[in-house]
């Protein structure tokens, strides 16, 4: 669409859409327990991992050695306030890795189910039996 049209959006809004559309079943199966929990999107990842990692710690989602999304647990900021916990999701690495809407869909229902069910400690398939890891 046209950027005069008041339907036009960005390619990051629409892609902030469609994590809030993949996640929203999610949330309706486990209100109560992710009512504490924000998502956020970043465009890149901004972690600081070793190269030599070959397992990357569990509360991050990848496609190989390439981060998609990650839960950060709550915690204490620098001036001495409360977080709360955080599902962040990797806009660049998802986009780039599909051709779609409707893949974007799949991988980001993938990511999320993933980091949901870390986040809830529980495994992906008592969410989705058919859970796949990547």
């Amino acid at each position: 669409m046209p950027t005069s049209v008041p339907r036009y959006a960005s390619r990051r809004k629409a892609f902030d859409r469609a994590v809030l559309e993949a996640y929203a079943p999610l949330y309706g199966m486990y209100q109560r327990e992710l009512a504490n929990l924000d998502i956020a999107v970043d465009t890149i990842p901004r972690m600081r991992l070793s190269a030599d990692m070959s397992i990357l710690p569990d509360e991050i989602t990848a496609d190989g050695p390439v981060p998609l999304g990650r839960v950060i647990p709550p915690a204490i900021d620098t001036k001495g306030n409360p977080t709360r916990a955080r599902i962040v999701i990797f806009r660049m690495p998802i986009e780039q890795r599909v051709t779609n809407a409707t893949e974007r869909h799949e991988i980001l229902t993938n990511v999320l189910t993933s980091l949901v069910a870390n986040y809830l400690n529980i495994d992906p398939r008592d969410i989705d039996p058919s859970f796949q890891d990547f």
